[in-house]
């Protein structure tokens, strides 16, 4: 079978893509593991803190929202606000990461060979938004997989030093 450059560009996007959200997503649930329920669901005392917990929560919200309904238009349900505020067994959060993780390729190859498949999910007054092209969807995903993951060590750390 002969393949496009074209093909070979898209096929080069979704390994590159799912790679980094990966490994974002593997550091996530390592540190969720090391800190256990009782650390994962503790907020640090710092003003507008979020529990580990809470933050990996946000962040399969995150990709279910962006990959999920705005790109496969699947629709499904969020609550943003009470990602937040989730609490949890750590083996159940890690269980919803492996199901996003594992739906995740299905949603990029619509990226990439479909488009945007319902933006009036997308509740943003930001204009870029409005006309976000599926690269820029798709990289929005993971620059607040790694501002996350970022955050979350920080988090640990602090939370550690307690």
């Amino acid at each position: 079978m002969v393949t496009s450059r074209h093909d070979d560009v898209e096929s080069r996007v979704a390994q590159a893509t799912l790679a980094i959200i990966g490994e974002s997503l593997s550091s996530m649930t390592e540190i969720l593991r090391g800190l256990e329920d009782e650390l994962s669901n503790t907020r640090p005392d710092l003003p507008g803190a979020n529990s580990p917990y809470a933050i990996v929560f946000h962040c399969v919200g995150v990709i279910e929202h962006w990959a999920g309904s705005v790109i496969a238009g699947l629709r499904i349900p969020r609550d943003r606000a009470a990602e937040f505020t989730a609490t949890g067994r750590v083996d159940d959060l890690i269980t919803r990461v492996d199901d996003v993780r594992a739906r995740l390729p299905e949603w990029v190859d619509v990226a990439l060979r479909e488009g945007i498949r319902d933006r009036t999910v997308i509740g943003s007054t930001r204009p870029e938004v409005a006309t976000a092209t599926p690269e820029w969807v798709l990289t929005h995903v993971v620059r607040e997989l790694a501002q996350h993951l970022g955050q979350l060590e920080l988090t640990r750390d602090v939370l550690r030093q307690a």
